[in-house]
This record gives C-alpha cells, structure tokens and sequence, in this order.
C-alpha cells in the first residue's frame, strides 16, 4: 500500500504494483507450499480489489509510514508512546488517519469506536496539528481491511477525547503491575532482542562445557527419536487404512494374525439440538449440571465484546491446572 501511494506526478499502475508484490514476495515465512500460495494468491486479489475500489490519484496523501511519539502524563510520570502511522490523508472537511489491517475477520463497528490504537494516532496527530485540539472530529479514524475491501472508520469529540485517554491511563497501571511471559510468534524471525529473551538465549549461549555436550546429545536423541515417530506415525496411518479397506471388502471386523486379533473400532460423537435438550433437562432442574464452558464457543463470543467487557472477563479467568508438553518447529 505504501508502495502504491507513494510518488509525485506519477503513481504506478496496478500492473506496477502487482510487478513489486511479485517481486518482493517471501515464501521462506511459510510453514509450507500451501499456505504461501494461498497467501500470493490472497495478496494479488487485495491488490487488485484495491485499485478497484480507489484511485491513487483521487487521494491527497499527507504522509506515508509516518513516524510519532507522544507524552502523556499520569500521577507525575511521563510516558511515552511511539509508532508509525500507515497513511495520513487530508479531506474536504479534514485529515482522515488509515490504518490497514489483513485480519481475516471483519470486526463490529464498537471495536473501531472503542480502538486503543486509534485513539493514540489521534493524540499524537493533534500533537503535530495543537489547533484540532478543539475539534478533534474533524480528523476520521479508520481501519481498512484489505481482505474485505472494506473501511470502518470513527471519529471523537473533545470530550469523548478526554474521557477516553483515561482507558490508556488504566492501562498504564495495568502494565506496571502485570508480568509479562515471554511468548514465541512469527514476528521472532525479525526481533532484535532475541539474546536477551528467555525464550532465545540458549540458542546464543557462547560457553559451551562438558555438561552443556551432554545436554545437546540429548536434546539430538529426543529430536531423532521424535522424528522417528513422525515416520512411523504416517506409515501406521497408511497401514491401518489399507487392514480397514481387508475388512470392508471381506466384510469382517476382526483380523487374525501373528497370534494377534485386530478389531475394527468406531467411535461416535453426537450433537444436541441446544434449545431442545434445555428444555427438556430444565423440567427435572438437570441443566445446570450438564452446562460447561466450551473454550471454542467462548472465544467466538469474547471476540463480539468490548475492549472493557473483555477485561472483565479477564478478571475472572482461574487457572484449574497446568500440564507442560514439547513442541517442535525448524530454526530458521
């Protein structure tokens, strides 16, 4: 997007712009073959629904990729907030501030109202321009999601100003008291910090003992032996659909060999008409017993609440047990 706006007289061509993502696509970030092509090919129809729905020479760009801090202040400590703003236009009645998001989901218009994010980009733009201080509304806040093509956007009154900068002055206590867990994500592959992350140090550790030998031997045993049992998954995967496809064609669910019995095993699993089955637990007051939390229907509606809403929820999360396990990826 900032290689589409960015010019003078002459902005590129949806071919120029299709030519430069070609050019400049990474596939090494990819676990695999299928998500980069469905990523390249997700890529090239955003670019293409893009120059559909705007032209480049219609849009008075006031900066690009622009760079900001700001200090607020709070109970006698400054704090300082700094980033890059996408895109900054200016309008008929305006400025409008456009961040572009690549969210698979389209979130409801309260999560624009409501948007930390945005709220920062404002206050540092009324800091570039102290004059809108009085009317901040005259500044539209968007997000444009570029897999949906389309753009939410919001705006806030001197007064919604203040009241909500107090959501970043919460925040700022909830920081300073909150200890935050190292947590690993594509984003590492790009970090400058990672000699000095728990989650990377063992990688940089640079005096290496007789001790430390025996570890790495074995980590590489435990490694191979995973490996191993990768292979020989796959092939028992293989295997087993070929000993089902004997008792279906001989019409048998038990097998004979090597004074072993293979049986053939089905396991089922059953929904509920929800609304039905309530009704019928109620009437012997058996629901309650019944009704558990499922983790994934949860997360589906915590993504429908406010930003305050989801931390009350956070609030009154309880860990019930902890269980540690190994997971293994390639060190790029």
């Amino acid at each position: 997007m900032q290689f589409v706006h960015d010019g003078n007289f002459t902005l590129p061509s949806q071919k120029d712009a299709l030519n430069h993502f070609s050019k400049n696509w990474n596939p090494e970030v990819f676990e695999n073959e299928f998500q980069e092509r469905s990523a390249f090919a997700q890529g090239i129809k955003i670019i293409q629904n893009y120059y559909k729905d705007n032209n480049p020479y219609d849009i008075k760009i006031v900066d690009l990729e622009s760079r900001f801090s700001v200090d607020l202040k709070h109970n006698g400590e400054v704090h300082l907030i700094s980033g890059i703003i996408d895109r900054i236009d200016k309008t008929e009645d305006g400025y409008e501030i456009i961040d572009y998001k690549t969210a698979n989901k389209l979130p409801a218009q309260s999560h624009i109202e409501e948007n930390l994010q945005l709220l920062i980009y404002l206050l540092a733009f009324i800091k570039r321009y102290p004059d809108l201080a009085k009317n901040p509304e005259k500044v539209k806040l968007s997000l444009y999601y570029l897999k949906h093509g389309t753009k939410l956007s919001a705006t806030k009154t001197a007064q919604q100003l203040e009241q909500e900068k107090e959501k970043i002055f919460d925040l700022f206590e909830e920081i300073k008291k909150s200890d935050f867990k190292p947590q690993t994500s594509p984003l590492c592959d790009w970090c400058d910090f990672q000699e000095i992350c728990p989650m990377w140090k063992h990688k940089f550790k640079k005096e290496i003992n007789a001790t430390d030998q025996e570890k790495q031997a074995l980590i590489k045993k435990y490694l191979d032996l995973q490996e191993k049992a990768k292979e020989n998954r796959q092939e028992i995967t293989s295997l087993q659909k070929e000993i089902l496809d004997i008792m279906e064609s001989e019409q048998v669910d038990r097998l004979f060999a090597n004074k072993k019995i293979v049986t053939r095993t089905c396991r089922q699993t059953f929904g509920y008409d929800e609304e039905k089955l309530k009704e019928i637990l109620k009437k012997k007051q058996l629901w309650d017993k019944v009704v558990k939390v499922n983790q994934t229907q949860l997360n589906k509606a915590l993504r429908t609440l406010s930003s305050s809403e989801k931390q009350q929820v956070e609030k009154i999360k309880e860990l019930k047990s902890e269980s540690y396990g190994l997971s293994i990826k390639k060190d790029k």
